[in-house]
């Protein structure tokens, strides 16, 4: 299979892009016995689930499995950022448009008005109003500042929030509609303990080699088992090497499917005995395991 792109001072043929519907597909994620066992822990208690691992490792595209294993549609996602509050969790306040509206217009809005135009929910506040049991993902919450995880677990043991714009209306969950609060850190720093006290925790492990031949054999087609084993070999040898960020499943995946779609034959891939155009179908391979100038420089000069 020829591998064609853009070439350089020639015209180039545009290829078409056939996406592999089975890298994110929720319904293939393979949760550990350990994993599951946390879930359920988190489910019977009713408190957020706190999903630690390497980036790559599935922290994320749990609660879309989770979401999907229940028919609760797509999560409400929240990306957490340096500037999180607990407030922003709910809503944001376009205090901006509104002053502007106001500005150009005599008559003031009423408050379903303001509600409808200037007020938007965001992913907690969007459960809370669902009134049906539905999913959570609050992403990279360590990013938040140090007051934002006790801010946030006290806000979801009272399923409720006000906003004073509305002059203070009050949006309230049932107790039987309590989401599925799914929380994932890159333990890029330590979280408080009073709320560690709070949550059910998990560290998802770097999957086995096993576990990454199940994991391979499930998002990819066409490929024989020595094929993909041979794949697992190479990116195991591949993390032990001293890289400033190691290459997860999801790189993985993605560079399993890109040798097989640019035909590089997987046997020779631990042979050392490579010719010209397997070396630069190899090398050119490495941007999607390498995240840096440096560990790129290893890989193509290992």
């Amino acid at each position: 299979m020829s591998f064609q792109l853009y070439q350089k001072q020639t015209t180039s043929v545009l290829p078409d892009f056939f996406p592999n519907d089975k890298i994110n597909n929720p319904a293939l994620y393979l949760p550990g016995d350990a994993l599951v066992d946390a879930v359920n822990v988190a489910l019977t208690v009713g408190q957020p689930l706190l999903l630690t691992g390497e980036p790559g490792t599935g922290k994320t595209q749990l609660a879309f499995h989770v979401a999907n294993q229940f028919d609760l549609g797509t999560p409400l996602v929240f990306d957490a950022q340096t500037t999180s509050t607990a407030n922003d969790l709910f809503y944001k306040y376009n205090a901006l448009g509104h002053f502007q509206y106001n500005q150009n217009h005599p008559d003031a809005l009423s408050l379903d008005q303001l509600e409808d135009r200037y007020i938007q929910f965001n992913a907690l506040g969007k459960a809370i109003k669902a009134q049906k049991r539905l999913v959570v993902l609050i992403d990279e919450i360590d990013k938040a500042p140090r007051d934002f995880p006790n801010d946030l677990l006290a806000r979801i043991e009272n399923l409720s929030f006000t906003i004073p714009e509305l002059d203070n209306k009050e949006f309230k969950a049932a107790v039987h509609f309590r989401p599925i609060i799914i929380l994932t850190s890159n333990s890029e720093k330590n979280l408080p303990d009073a709320f560690l006290r709070r949550v059910v925790y998990f560290n998802i492990p770097f999957p086995s080699p096993e576990d990454l031949l199940t994991i391979l054999s499930t998002k990819t087609d066409g490929l024989s088992t020595s094929d993909l084993k041979a794949a697992i070999e190479y990116f195991q040898s591949v993390r032990d090497m001293k890289m400033k960020k190691k290459p997860a499943t999801s790189e993985l995946i993605y560079w399993v499917v890109l040798l097989q779609q640019i035909g590089f034959p997987f046997s020779k891939l631990n042979s050392g005995n490579l010719n010209a155009t397997e070396r630069v179908q190899l090398n050119m391979s490495f941007s999607v395991l390498a995240k840096n100038k440096e560990d790129l420089e290893m890989l193509k000069n290992g």
